[in-house]
């Protein structure tokens, strides 16, 4: 694993990221940095799977280019590092399946989900420790 810590745009990182947020259950996405991913990854069809059945907490889906993760049931509630670890290993386990090589993705968790960054920091370092990925966490 390559990790680095930039201050840049994510959305201005080139096409060969994918890039990853964290969202509730319901796929709500009405805040934060969600708002953005909603708006340029057209996640409707996540929104929609989720309306028919609760999307699973500590998992990850992808969208195109969008890994979701998600970290609690609904939008107002917080996620627990419990819930944040289960999503980054499943996050893991889809790039190793889907052969992406390229991460990058907010300090997730940190903002409007108030969790500690240098907690989840370690959390995704150890969990993508012995493998090839590029990870980018772009702060702005």
């Amino acid at each position: 694993m390559n990790f680095k810590e930039i201050k840049k745009d994510l959305f201005a990182l080139s096409d060969d990221y994918y890039l990853a947020h964290c969202i509730s259950s319901d796929a709500k996405m009405g805040a934060g940095i969600a708002v953005e991913f909603k708006k340029k990854f057209k996640l409707k069809s996540l929104q929609d799977m989720a309306n028919n059945n609760p999307l699973e907490i500590g998992k990850c889906y992808k969208a195109g280019r969008a890994l979701n993760l998600i970290t609690k049931s609904k939008y107002w509630h917080k996620p627990t590092y419990e819930s944040i670890t289960a999503a980054i290993v499943s996050m893991r386990n889809v790039c190793l399946d889907d052969g992406i090589t390229k991460l990058a993705m907010p300090q997730i968790g940190c903002g409007l989900d108030k969790l500690q960054w240098g907690k989840v920091r370690e959390i995704i370092q150890e969990t993508f420790e012995d493998t090839e990925i590029d990870i980018v966490i772009c702060t702005l």
